[in-house]
């Protein structure tokens, strides 16, 4: 008898097909963990790691408030951002950086 072995995003998978709707991100991990029987002290380490898996995965579509779903079950517009709203990113970074040139802080090896 061998023992089938179930990576963290094909377990997510089943489990959200099974559910038919968004699950927040500690839900899905806490079944993820389940199913696949992590040890208590990999549980850390493995968690960052699935959150990457995710991201990474084409499967899976990230959603607003760290809820996940199967890409498949979702709109283009629910899976994409705007361009708008990344250039927005942008120019608020770009504020900031302006900001900061304002103030009187130590540049390069000036001491404080």
């Amino acid at each position: 008898m061998s023992l089938s072995v179930v990576s963290m995003t094909d377990a997510a998978y089943q489990f959200l097909a099974k559910r038919k709707k968004e699950v927040e991100f500690a839900k899905l991990w806490a079944e993820v963990a389940k199913v696949i029987n992590l040890p208590e002290n990999q549980l850390g380490r493995k968690k960052a790691e699935f959150y990457s898996q995710l991201m990474l995965d084409g499967r899976f579509a990230p959603l607003k408030g760290n809820k996940w779903d199967l890409r498949d079950r979702r709109t283009f517009e629910e899976t994409h951002m705007e361009v708008e709203e990344v250039d927005d990113d942008e120019d608020e970074l770009l504020e900031d950086e302006n900001e900061e040139d304002e103030l009187d802080l130590p540049k390069n090896d000036e001491e404080y």
